[in-house]
């Protein structure tokens, strides 16, 4: 480095913590001028600036115009490095199909989480013709709605080995069934709440000072009754519809959830549907073990007479269920704060419940008692039309309709 290169370049590093863009690049435009002939490539040897914005600083220096054109902008407006996510518009899609099968959240909370590391998410990319950093990995998956977890809090309990299998092969069926125009819906029952003047979690807007009085116990002798809500979630349309039942949940409450839901919407959205597709949890009144879930199934598989294909998550991994995501969650947030005082209550808040990207739901009210304790015995299990899948049969299983006996 010549002595004037070392000149230029400790004047550089004195004040180069003080430097914004711009005046960054008009002081290295103003020593090159100095310097003379051949001051581009002296200042550039010395302070590793681009010749090009020497350049650009020297154009400026020379139209007192420019300098006053957005002289309150670092650069001018659109200058810069285009975002990867700009150049590449089908970057996002591409990161959101690689977590769709493993996405986890509180199903009280629209965030989500994955276990795949950013490291990993980067090189999936890369293979799918995407070049991204780990790090815009982590910018967008902030952007998306997720969060950082740590391993610890990827654990509920003891793991199936083939949890993750389970959940890629309901990707794929899912994914499937929605390109050939079938439904597919994720259902589930809510907690179930108590219906009267009894306090809400959560908090909403109010003249201070002038909070809304609840009762101080929560005695059930107190309440109207429980509201149990039983929901469907229409994965394909961003659709919701929940049965809120006055009686328990069982099996049968289940099923005639699906019915109602079929009746009011599912009949009419999907008039050319070849088969119906369920995702549920493993446990609970859909249980993948619960007799009387299949034996309902069927009768209500002979009534709309198409197949009905169900598909199970495995046991510990209800979060995964998208209707806890897709639905209950934005159910919690809609009626936070709010008592829920009657039964027309319950369900108005269900109805209102929206969200930005087009969701929509509907509440029905079911009066119908539903006892508990219906036995099903092997020879009604065995009059079933069911099949198992190969992959996990006891997840994964179709009932088709059966032919009307005449007797």
């Amino acid at each position: 480095m010549t002595a004037l290169e070392s000149g230029i370049s400790a004047r550089f590093k004195s004040l180069e913590v003080s430097f914004t863009e711009k005046s960054r690049r008009l002081w290295a435009a103003a020593e090159a001028l100095a310097v003379g002939n051949g001051g581009v490539m002296t200042v550039h040897r010395a302070t590793s600036i681009a010749r090009n914005t020497i350049y650009q600083g020297l154009k400026e220096l020379a139209d007192p115009e420019q300098l006053r054109i957005g002289s309150d902008r670092t650069r001018n407006a659109g200058g810069g490095r285009k975002r990867t996510v700009d150049v590449d518009p089908k970057l996002r899609s591409a990161l959101e199909a690689l977590l769709e099968p493993i996405t986890r959240g509180d199903p009280e909370s629209p965030l989500r989480w994955t276990c795949k590391s950013l490291r990993n998410l980067a090189e999936e990319l890369e293979k799918k013709g995407h070049h991204v950093s780990h790090k815009l990995v982590g910018e967008l998956l902030h952007e998306m709605g997720y969060s950082l977890q740590s391993n610890r809090k990827t654990c509920e309990g003891k793991q199936h080995p083939d949890r993750n299998e389970q959940f890629e092969f309901i990707s794929l069926l899912v994914e499937k069934n929605l390109k050939e125009g079938n439904p597919v819906i994720s259902v589930d029952a809510k907690k179930k709440e108590l219906v009267g003047n009894f306090k809400n979690r959560g908090e909403e807007w109010r003249p201070k000072g002038n909070p809304e009085e609840v009762n101080v116990y929560d005695f059930l002798s107190l309440a109207e009754g429980r509201a149990t809500p039983y929901g469907i979630y229409d994965i394909g349309r961003n659709d919701g519809w929940v049965n809120v039942g006055v009686d328990k949940d069982t099996a049968a409450f289940a099923v005639e959830s699906i019915r109602r839901w079929w009746n009011d919407k599912g009949r009419e959205n999907y008039p050319k549907a070849e088969q119906l597709v369920i995702t549920a949890d493993g446990g609970g009144s859909n249980g993948s073990r619960v007799r009387l879930w299949k034996t309902q199934l069927q009768d209500f598989c002979n009534e709309i007479g198409i197949p009905i294909v169900v598909s199970h998550f495995p046991p510990g991994t209800s979060k995964w269920n998208k209707i806890e995501h897709r639905l209950f969650s934005y159910i919690s947030m809609n009626w936070r704060g709010k008592p829920l005082t009657t039964y027309e209550a319950v369900l108005n808040l269900i109805s209102a419940t929206k969200t930005t990207k087009g969701l929509t739901v509907d509440a029905e009210i079911d009066i119908n008692v539903y006892p508990r304790g219906i036995k099903v015995t092997d020879a009604q299990m065995r009059m079933l039309d069911l099949s198992r899948n190969e992959f996990h049969g006891e997840w994964n299983y179709t009932l088709r309709p059966q032919a009307t006996l005449n007797l």
